[in-house]
């Protein structure tokens, strides 16, 4: 696809889809993820949810078993909707990292 394509399709966009479109792409052009962080010292260095010390890769496990966004924030409470917006966008831009993570963690138990 095209630039000018691609400028066609977004154009086409409701403005709550380009909203959510910039967000995506705000922490790619950055190389920031807001809303998570790491540090050697919680969670085994693992990308986290700020605030808290609840892995990126656990919330991830969570969907992939099905749960909802609204059962994840229930036994999270903790956790703010926008807190999955942002583990979502890292999830996807991190395929990789989370899904070892979650090998790593289900061969540990």
């Amino acid at each position: 696809m095209t630039l000018k394509e691609l400028q066609k399709k977004v154009a086409e966009l409701t403005p709550a889809e380009k909203a959510e479109l910039v967000q995506m792409l705000a922490p790619e052009i950055t190389h920031t993820w807001p809303g998570v962080e790491r540090s050697k010292d919680v969670a085994g260095g693992a990308a986290c949810i700020v605030r808290t010390r609840i892995p990126v890769w656990t919330l991830a496990r969570y969907r992939q078993l099905g749960w909802t966004e609204a059962q994840i924030l229930s036994n999270f409470p903790t956790l703010r909707a926008s807190d999955l917006v942002n583990a979502w966008a890292y999830v996807a831009a991190h395929g990789d990292e989370i899904d070892t993570a979650i090998r790593s963690n289900e061969e540990e138990a």
